[in-house]
Formats: C-alpha cells, sequence, structure tokens
C-alpha cells in the first residue's frame, strides 16, 4: 500500500480518481481549494481519505501534505480555454505558477514520482492526425501555453532534481460529474443536460470539428498505470481512445439514445479552440499497457444515465 497525494481531487477527473485509489486500498490525500472542485464529489469515500482544502499557489500552505507521499498525481487547475481567454493572468497563476509549486513540493518531500495532467491543447491546430507526442507543440490560449509549459517544467525537474515525472496530454475528458451549469465546461455536459432539459444543443461553428472524446475511466486507468510504469518517467503521453467524432455525429449518437430527432442550434466558432483532434496511444500501450476500457457511444449512455439518476440535470 502506497500513499497518493492528488491534487484538485475533488473536481470532475479528480473524484474518479480518489474513488478507484481507495477501491484499491491505497492510502489517499486531497489537496483542493473547490473553486471549481466539490467536497460533495467525494463524501461516499470521505471517512477513508485526507482531505485538506489548500490552494496550488500557495507553496506554504500545500508543501507540509506532501510528506510521506510516494505519488503525486497533479490534476488541479482551470482546465478551460475559454476561460483562459478571458482571463489569462489567473488561468497563468493557477496552471503554471500553481504546477512549478506542486513540482517544488514534490521535490522537497522526495516524492518518487508526479503525473501531471497536460493537455491534448498543446499541438493547437497542427493538420498531422493523429496526433503523436514527437509533434511540435503549437498552443492557440493560455491554457495551452501553460500546459506546454508544465510539461516542460516536468522534464526539468526530472533532469535536473531527480523527481520522476509523467506528462499525460489528456484528449477532450467527458463522463459523470462534468459540471453542466459552467459557461467553461465541456460541450459533452452541456449537450446532454440540453436534451433532458428539452432545449436545443448549441454548437460553435459548424459542427464539423472533431474530438477524440475520452471517457473518464480511461484517463483514470492510465493515469494509475502511470505512476508506476517503469518506462514512463520523463515521458510525455498521450491518453485517449485513438478515435474521433465530430460534433454533429454527436448529436445523431445523443438523437438515438434518447429517442429524439433535435437540430442544434449553431453559434459562431470559439476563439483558441482547435479544429479537430485525434490521438495516437501507440505510446501509451508501449509504455503503460493501456487500453481504452470504455468507448465512447458506451461512455455518452454512462454519462446519460449519471445525470438522470443523480438528479444532476433538473
Amino acid at each position: 500500500m502506497a500513499t497518493y497525494l492528488v491534487t484538485g481531487g475533488a473536481g470532475f477527473i479528480g473524484s474518479h480518481m480518489v474513488e478507484e485509489l481507495v477501491r484499491r486500498g491505497e492510502t489517499v490525500r486531497v489537496l483542493d481549494n473547490l473553486a471549481t472542485g466539490k467536497a460533495a464529489n467525494l463524501a461516499r469515500i470521505a471517512g477513508r481519505i485526507d482531505f485538506q482544502v489548500a490552494d496550488i499557489r500557495d507553496l506554504g500552505a500545500i508543501s507540509p501534505h506532501f510528506t510521506d507521499a510516494q505519488y503525486a498525481i497533479h490534476l488541479a487547475a482551470l482546465p478551460s480555454v475559454a476561460r483562459s481567454v478571458d482571463d489569462p493572468l489567473t488561468a497563468n497563476e493557477v496552471n503554471l505558477t500553481g504546477t512549478l509549486n506542486v513540482l517544488l513540493a514534490a521535490r522537497d518531500a522526495g516524492v518518487k514520482r508526479l503525473v501531471f495532467a497536460a493537455s491534448a491543447a498543446a499541438y493547437g491546430d497542427n493538420p498531422t492526425m493523429p496526433r503523436v507526442e514527437t509533434l511540435t507543440p503549437d498552443p492557440l490560449s493560455p491554457y495551452a501555453l501553460a500546459k506546454v509549459a508544465g510539461e516542460y517544467y516536468c522534464r526539468v525537474f526530472t533532469t535536473i532534481y531527480g523527481l520522476e515525472t509523467v506528462a499525460l496530454r489528456f484528449f477532450n475528458i467527458f463522463g459523470p460529474r462534468q459540471n453542466p451549469d459552467s459557461p467553461y465546461t465541456g460541450v459533452l455536459s452541456k449537450f446532454v443536460p440540453a436534451y433532458e432539459r428539452g432545449n436545443t444543443p448549441v454548437i460553435f461553428g459548424d459542427g464539423e470539428q472533431s474530438r477524440d472524446f475520452t471517457y473518464v475511466d480511461n484517463v483514470v486507468d492510465a493515469t494509475l498505470r502511470a505512476c508506476t510504469a517503469p518506462a514512463a518517467a520523463g515521458k510525455v503521453i498521450n491518453v485517449g481512445v485513438g478515435r474521433s467524432y465530430t460534433l454533429n455525429q454527436t448529436i445523431a449518437i445523443l438523437n438515438h439514445i434518447f429517442g429524439q430527432n433535435v437540430e442544434p442550434r449553431y453559434g459562431p466558432p470559439r476563439q483558441g479552440d482547435a479544429r479537430h483532434s485525434l490521438a495516437d496511444i501507440s505510446l501509451a500501450r508501449q509504455v503503460l499497457g493501456y487500453e481504452p476500457l470504455v468507448g465512447f457511444e458506451e461512455g455518452l449512455r454512462r454519462t446519460v444515465e449519471w445525470f438522470r439518476a443523480e438528479g444532476a440535470i433538473g
């Protein structure tokens, strides 16, 4: 049994990560400032984890909590291209300075390995498909820029300080607990409630933009593999499914799930959004032994079921 520290552990992805670690019998410490995370996300396991309210922008506040942790999973972020365009200063403070603070705290505490939640936004609008890790980064937003800089910080801390790091470029994660009411949330967590509420889903652009939508369970599995995979240290690795869907195709699948024939409303494209995204997951397969556990359509069904069961759609 090992001790895992999870930053952003009360958030959408983090709460799934923490639940799986608890299920495996690991010792888990969670750091979250509850700016976007919710303590309710961890309510079912609250008595089995060490939960600390702390902000990664405050190195002094977070450092003591890294003591005795063997593994750190750094998920805390302001995870939105649009938000970073609206407020680049705060995005930089959280996503870059915060990451540096986490790396410093992990280094000073003697953490064995840190896994960093990087982003497919690193690739920008590079036309090469699928996206392979050797492509030159081309960030199109402050969010993407901070995530790329975080990758380089990880590499530097591995090279100079000997802290093992792994940067995982996540591709368009979706699933239960994504907040449908935030203006910055993922597109799928807006589409699903729109159907349930009888509203028209809105697509920004012509709907032919495509994404490698990745169900959250896949990300949890890949991340926990990255904590211990011997050959992963120092690497940047894509985590996706290896298949992309357009937003128009997504609407068609949701029409099938809901038994409806909804026509979306189209709005202007959003600044900083890449046109297409598709992961090459060969390296994840090779280094992590990763295979996607849940496909897109099954993930959508599970997400719809969760929204209904939890009364998350009102």
